[in-house]
């Protein structure tokens, strides 16, 4: 049995974690609030922007700009993979690096052994991860969410757009954690470049979707474009791939909050349960010295009186 002094350590040890963690819980709650209201006023200009860039390219030939033209899938791919910069998010990492891998495994296997896989991890952990096994990265975004800008959104996209665009990789493809409540988070694997006929919808955006839906104003089938479809293009594709990744690094930043605070309540009130049984045990070696005293004084006393 731990003596005494061992478990006094213990204790005081368990108690100063438990204010570590009690302290970085009510952080990630301060910083989730701001990231809910981020977000939450983020989505609904992203889903419009978005349903306007698809009824545009369903209305033009998709050749129109260069950013709509579907290349060889058979081609070299860019992956996006937004992780965290920090961890004790409990498993908000390494799930996305998981679903990351998982989907490099089942889709691109042969792209990555031939030399045709780039990734452009954005935070730090994937950064590292990926850096160390190997992998083409493309540019450092180590320390995005220290500071988190749309100043960043619109580099990381632009640099994936000036690849596609010189032919360096022929689609782009973005991995992320999307916000979707305090407790939980949907992995996502959602095409960027080039901008798809089709409408991706993730689960939040088709259930948030149902209530932005407005009749009334809905797009006509007759709008004349001034001073041009190719300049409206060139103005807002750019725009709707920049604040794309605008949203999803938004959502990145609210899940990990998320996740963090969850993990350091977790970690709470698991400190609280070890305090218990290391005060039980403390109590208990503690009476044990004390019966072990009493019984040497009481001997000691019989000795005495015998002699």
């Amino acid at each position: 049995m731990a003596s005494l002094r061992d478990l006094r350590s213990r204790i005081s040890s368990v108690k100063n974690t438990q204010q570590v963690t009690r302290a970085m819980k009510m952080v990630a709650a301060a910083k989730l609030r701001r990231a809910q209201e981020n977000i939450f006023n983020t989505r609904p200009y992203a889903y419009k922007l978005s349903e306007i860039i698809a009824r545009l390219k369903d209305k033009l030939d998709p050749t129109v700009h260069p950013l709509f033209q579907e290349r060889d899938v058979s081609g070299n791919v860019l992956l996006v993979i937004v992780t965290a910069d920090r961890g004790l998010a409990g498993g908000f990492n390494a799930n996305v690096i998981k679903r990351a891998e998982q989907e490099i495994e089942e889709q691109y296997a042969s792209h990555r052994d031939e030399g045709r896989l780039f990734l452009m991890c954005v935070g730090r952990k994937g950064h590292e991860h990926f850096g160390r096994r190997g992998y083409q990265l493309i540019g450092d975004f180590r320390g995005t969410f220290d500071k988190l800008s749309f100043n960043t959104a619109s580099t990381v996209a632009d640099s994936a757009e000036e690849g596609f665009l010189d032919g360096r990789w022929d689609e782009v493809h973005l991995i992320y954690n999307e916000f979707k409540n305090t407790i939980s988070q949907n992995r996502i694997v959602e095409p960027f470049i080039p901008v798809r006929a089709d409408r991706f919808l993730t689960p939040v955006m088709e259930s948030e979707l149902a209530h932005l839906e407005d009749d009334d104003h809905q797009f006509q089938d007759d709008l004349i474009y001034e001073p041009g479809t190719r300049a409206i293009l060139d103005i807002v594709v750019p725009k709707y791939l920049s604040y794309k990744l605008w949203r999803i690094l938004l959502d990145s930043n609210a899940a990990e909050q998320g996740a963090r605070m969850v993990a350091m309540d977790n970690a709470t009130n698991n400190a609280s349960d070890l305090l218990k049984d290391l005060k039980l045990k403390y109590n208990r070696a503690r009476q044990d010295a004390i019966t072990k005293e009493l019984i040497e004084i009481t001997s000691g006393a019989d000795a005495l009186e015998a002699g």
